[in-house]
């Protein structure tokens, strides 16, 4: 069994602040405090600070998508089947952290400012590579290359809105809503439309 390294641990608390808190939300004692790591032990591991460890906790987070869409959609091939447990899993752990667990890349994106530009250049890639995963599955299965590429943008775009309003409300309704339009859309999505599987 192997043992987190302090680098480890540190990107892992970051990474957790994120979902919570948000990059501003969080100190540096906290941080340390939840990584169990020693003073110091921050600078040495990430000489340009929270900024920097951020990115590395962002580019984490980025580097787990592709082997978590193809888990999914090995469980469940049927997209839409694959995309409502993906559903069911956020609003679990949404509702039972009292809707303080949001979406780690939105709470960072809505906080950052032009000048954190390390910041948006590792959410935006790793907004990329959610949409391209998602894509890629939705295209594993069946749709055709654009229409997989327009639904996988919709439906992140539909999960981040929806995440974010229903965190402000302490409902589930917002996403839930959102979602479920958008899983009746691809339901009555003309099958002429998609390639054979």
């Amino acid at each position: 069994m192997s043992t987190l390294t302090t680098r480890d641990k540190l990107i892992a608390a970051m990474a957790d602040a994120l979902q919570r808190k948000g990059l501003h939300g969080v100190g540096l004692t906290e941080l340390l405090a939840n990584a169990q790591a020693p003073k110091g032990s921050l600078y040495h591991h990430f000489p340009g600070g929270k900024t920097e460890l951020a990115v590395a906790a962002i580019e984490q987070i980025g580097s787990g998508i592709d082997a978590f869409f193809a888990h999914l959609f090995a469980r469940h091939p049927e997209p839409l089947d694959a995309m409502q447990r993906w559903l069911s899993s956020t609003l679990q752990q949404l509702e039972s952290s009292q809707f303080e667990r949001g979406c780690p890349l939105a709470t960072v994106a809505l906080e950052s400012s032009p000048e954190d530009v390390e910041i948006r250049a590792a959410l935006a890639a790793c907004f990329t590579r959610l949409r391209t995963a998602l894509t890629a599955q939705l295209t594993r299965v069946g749709y055709a290359a654009e229409a997989a590429e327009n639904f996988a943008n919709l439906f992140v775009s539909l999960y981040e809105g929806g995440l974010l309003q229903a965190r402000v409300a302490g409902s589930r309704e917002p996403l839930v809503r959102a979602t479920d339009a958008l899983f009746e859309l691809l339901r009555h999505y003309p099958r002429e439309n998609r390639h054979e599987a």
